[in-house]
């Protein structure tokens, strides 16, 4: 079925309005449009509404994202209203307004769209006009902004009584072009898609122009001596000294993954006089601090400050906080409130560092950033012309825990089994090291592709699903430094990590006689100084993270049977079965699991064996290159040749969740070979 003409405007106005930060954040705000359709029932006219659903995006918005309601039953709930003690309640009977199958959940906003006498509506988050909405004297500002074009509306909780205010602004007063929602954000309305959105533009750029023009030089005050911001290269190292540490305190209630934000704006109002009154004042707009918490936890040290000291500090400031808001919760909790969701930071400032900000994945962590980024732009604001004035605490506690923002939380998706765990992989830019990279994020795990390949490592993030869900680093795993480079580059990608597979390999077959000691020690370094290199940095982050963690390696069977014309490999390989064993035994009481995987014979796919390994061993067993699979396959028990995804099925059988008192175990993936059973 063709889309409704003013359904494909409101469209493509939504994509323009959310492409721009400028005009909202993401998934902040909503838009609408109404219009005519023949009804199916009676072939009659009927009025309808387009708007965005609940939870969406506008800037990503799709004719599926959006509620469709019939404008008559819509409005018909005026009078049945039961009043703001109950309009809660209003929510659920828009399920009774909906036009057809199909389509998203209406958002707790529908009520703003559909009594608003406008054909079209937007409701939009942008940092101006918050910073006029969370000014201390914003409804004097609006005038002397907008004049009375643009309406100041009194904070009000959204929901139904809010669309009736904003209905009766409208109808009292047919100059105004919108409103300026205390505490919250804009509301703009047209009779065609462009002329609301033209209104919409208008307000934003009026109010950013304002407040250029008449706001003060420093809003933030001066630099605050000692709190500059350090140079790049040294904000980074700072960072990836610390970011092991701030996860283990942003995921005490619960596992999180984390997202790190050194651009000026953060700088700029760390390194500010006022940073810690106002950061202690939380943000405003219900969509920052849903996502951001009421306020940050704010390090009150000198980037120059040891590292000892600052995780120190770190520690002491997170025992405060989570006391402050079990508090915060104790002071507004009613007897029907949903439970505590958990007393620890999504916000984490580090002045002179930079910002890092968490959540139950990569995307989350990063939206919880740029809502802070968003929250710092409205301070400045507020502060450039008046005072910053966010709406009052109880009135934060009402959103946090309204029984509607606990029912969309508990409509979520069950978590994979790997949500929230960072995951190393080592050669994994092709074959076997390929296939447990995208097993693993196919169960929720963010992963870091490392290869000695640069860019194999980068197609394959690119595969995965780009930086919300994988970051290539390339290194070669001889080399200490570019290991602990690559460590930094994934604690600074998602906060720290969580399982590393020791993967990267190299073969060479030959003969006793024919071996060099150059062949021994290159296939030694690569996987037995490798691996030791690899693990002993990870369990540096993973004893930092006190979340415990998983090392696994893959060995192979020829680490406990071996065949002809490969010593240094199967030698090699014997090592990394011990260090299994050792390791485990080590790390265990930090809670650190430590097995191995033993594959055989997985050519298709492989690098090792399409780098010349593959025809050594063909020439050894006098079979075609391209049979090996099969010769391999037909000498075990069960007859089956086994590929890359075997093995990472292993990966994740041994981290998934259901092995969680398993270490010290080597897993065959073998197909069965007898002389390799572990006795």
């Amino acid at each position: 079925m063709a889309t409704h003409p003013e359904a494909a405007a409101l469209l493509a106005r939504s994509h323009r309005l959310g492409s721009d930060p400028r005009n909202t954040n993401y998934a902040g705000g909503n838009a609408s449009a109404k219009g005519t359709e023949t009804d199916p029932v009676t072939g009659g006219d009927v009025e309808l509404m387009w708007v965005k659903g609940s939870g969406g995006d506008l800037g990503t918005l799709t004719e599926a994202g959006l509620a469709v309601l019939r404008l008559d039953r819509m409005r018909a709930l005026v009078d049945v209203y039961p009043g703001v003690e109950h309009e809660d309640e209003m929510v659920a009977a828009f399920d009774y307004c909906l036009h057809g199958k199909g389509g998203a959940a209406p958002s707790i906003d529908t009520a703003m769209h559909g009594l608003v006498e406008a054909a079209h509506v937007d409701h939009l988050h942008p940092d101006s006009g918050i910073a006029l909405a969370c000014a201390a004297d914003g409804e004097k500002l609006t005038a002397e902004c907008f004049g009375d074009s643009v309406v100041w509306v009194p904070w009000r909780r959204p929901g139904f009584q809010l669309g009736l205010d904003i209905a009766a602004v409208k109808e009292a007063n047919p100059q105004a072009i919108g409103c300026i929602l205390g505490g919250h954000g804009i509301t703009a309305w047209g009779d065609t898609s462009e002329e609301c959105e033209r209104n919409s533009l208008h307000i934003i750029r009026t109010a950013e122009q304002f407040l250029a023009e008449r706001g003060k030089d420093e809003p933030f005050g001066s630099v605050l001596e000692g709190y500059a911001a350090l140079s790049a290269g040294e904000r980074r190292e700072r960072a990836a000294a610390l970011a092991p540490y701030v996860r283990a305190l942003a995921s005490r209630d619960r596992p999180q993954v984390g997202h790190f934000n050194d651009s000026e704006v953060v700088l700029d109002f760390l390194a500010s006089a006022e940073h810690p009154r106002l950061a202690a004042l939380g943000t405003s707009c219900p969509d920052h601090f849903l996502r951001t918490k009421v306020r940050p936890l704010v390090l009150d040290l000198p980037p120059t400050a040891p590292l000892d000291e600052a995780v120190a500090r770190l520690k002491e400031l997170h025992a405060e906080y989570r006391a402050e808001y079990a508090a915060y919760y104790e002071r507004h909790a009613l007897p029907d409130s949903p439970a505590m969701r958990g007393a620890d930071p999504a916000i984490v400032l580090v002045p002179g560092v930079g910002m890092f900000s968490f959540g139950k994945d990569k995307q989350t962590a990063r939206v919880a950033g740029e809502f802070y980024v968003n929250a710092i732009n409205v301070m400045r604001g507020a502060e450039a012309v008046s005072t910053y004035a966010p709406i009052e605490e109880s009135e934060k506690f009402r959103i946090e825990y309204w029984a509607l923002e606990e029912a969309k939380l508990q409509r979520m998706p069950k978590p994979k089994a790997l949500a929230t765990r960072v995951a190393l992989v080592t050669g994994a830019g092709s074959g076997i090291g390929k296939a447990i990279a995208h097993r693993l994020v196919a169960e929720g795990a963010c992963v870091v592709v490392a290869d000695l390949n640069g860019g194999n490592a980068q197609a394959v993030a690119d595969e995965l699903g780009g930086p919300d869900k994988a970051v290539a680093v390339t290194v070669d795993v001889t080399s200490e430094e570019q290991i602990a480079d690559a460590f930094k580059a994934a604690v600074l990608a998602f906060g720290g990590v969580d399982l590393v597979v020791n993967n990267a390999g190299i073969s060479i077959s030959k003969p006793l006689l024919e071996t060099s000691a150059k062949d021994w020690d290159l296939q030694h370094d690569i996987m037995a100084r490798g691996s030791f290199l690899v693990s002993r940095e990870a369990a540096r982050v993973m004893i930092a993270q006190e979340l415990g963690g998983d090392i696994v390696y893959i060995a192979s069977k020829n680490a406990v049977f071996a065949g002809p014309n490969n010593i240094a490999y199967s030698a090699t390989k014997a090592d990394q079965a011990h260090q299994v064993r050792l390791l485990a035994a080590e790390l265990g009481e930090h809670g650190i699991r430590v097995n191995g995987v033993n594959p055989d014979g997985v050519v298709r796919g492989s690098g090792i064996f399409a780098g010349g390994w593959g025809a050594q061993r063909a020439a050894v067993y006098g079979v075609e290159e391209e049979k090996l699979g099969e010769f391999y396959a037909q000498r075990t028990i069960l007859k089956r040749e086994v590929l890359p995804e075997h093995v990472a099925n292993a990966v994740f059988a041994l981290t998934g969740g259901d092995l969680t008192h398993t270490t010290g175990l080597h897993i065959p993936v073998d197909a069965g070979v007898a002389a390799a059973f572990l006795r």
